[in-house]
């Protein structure tokens, strides 16, 4: 099993003008871990509960990425994860294509439906209903495809994205592996069978984990995809890990791995992620022997 670190606490010790230096040392952590991603929450405004939306800060995710592809050098990047509502597709793909070529094939497009409410209505931003969203992650997931085929520049046209063209030059380095995250059974892991590389599970059992694969197994089986191509990945928060128990968190995720799970991915908590990444570095070997 990998370890991969989400950072989506940007209240840095120090304060704002802290947070960069302190971020250019998370990348350096992560990179000397051994650890296999670093991504970030793709939100306007802090969410509940991590905090409040008028109190920690919360920096814009592809700009933050693009900062620290030039601060690493083998961790791969993305969001964990992208909201759908957030860019034009087109863009997304243009903008993920970006962070690859500059991050040197690194990049990887973690995308979902979006929830937080709040922050749509508050920067202006159109917050459709819920199925609305699932059509537009669809389309989006379809127009990404596209642009990633250096032999497919003809038009997308859907019914929420018309594009005349997908071109998309220079291409990525690596095509983008696709993260779809939820567990959704109904819609969101039948997306993940169809469109995706990896699924990401926010988990609080390993009972709930089986359960999610198992209904994405027969999701597979129905579109003829083979399961055993789709990486897992998990959020555990039950307990969510904290350096102090690491031996702990190694314990727990034994269950994970014996399910075919082949990355974690926790949440620096506090107000030096660097510090906070180090504390686990750890415990990557040990997960590494659990298979």
């Amino acid at each position: 099993m990998e370890l991969g670190f989400a950072i989506s606490v940007f209240d840095i010790d120090g304060g704002t003008t802290a947070i960069a230096g302190e971020l250019a040392r998370a990348g350096a952590a992560a990179d000397e871990a051994g650890a296999t991603w670093l991504s970030l929450m793709d939100h306007y405004f802090q969410i509940e509960p991590t905090g409040l939306p008028t109190e920690p800060n919360m920096l814009e995710g592809y700009t933050t990425l693009g900062y620290l592809a030039a601060h690493t050098s083998t961790v791969k990047l993305g969001l964990l994860v992208t909201g759908v509502t957030y860019r034009h597709p087109g863009l997304l793909a243009k903008i993920v294509t970006t962070l690859d070529v500059l991050s040197g094939g690194r990049a990887g497009l973690g995308i979902g439906v979006a929830f937080f409410e709040r922050e749509h209505r508050g920067l202006g931003v159109p917050f459709p209903p819920i199925g609305e969203r699932f059509e537009r992650l669809e389309e989006t997931l379809q127009i990404c495809a596209q642009m990633w085929d250096p032999h497919n520049n003809g038009p997308f046209a859907g019914k929420h994205y018309h594009l005349a063209e997908t071109l998309c030059s220079p291409q990525p380095i690596h095509r983008p592996p696709v993260l779809v995250g939820g567990g959704g059974e109904r819609k969101t892991l039948r997306l993940v069978a169809q469109y995706g590389d990896a699924c990401n599970l926010i988990t609080a059992s390993p009972e709930d984990v089986a359960h999610k694969l198992d209904v994405l197994r027969r999701h597979c089986d129905a579109v003829g995809r083979d399961y055993d191509q789709i990486r897992k990945t998990i959020q555990p928060i039950n307990p969510r890990p904290t350096p102090d128990t690491r031996d702990e968190f190694v314990r727990d995720m034994a269950a994970y791995a014996a399910l075919g799970v082949h990355s974690a991915i926790v949440t620096p908590t506090s107000g030096s992620p660097a510090r906070w990444i180090d504390g686990m570095a750890p415990a990557i070997p040990l997960l590494v022997d659990l298979g």
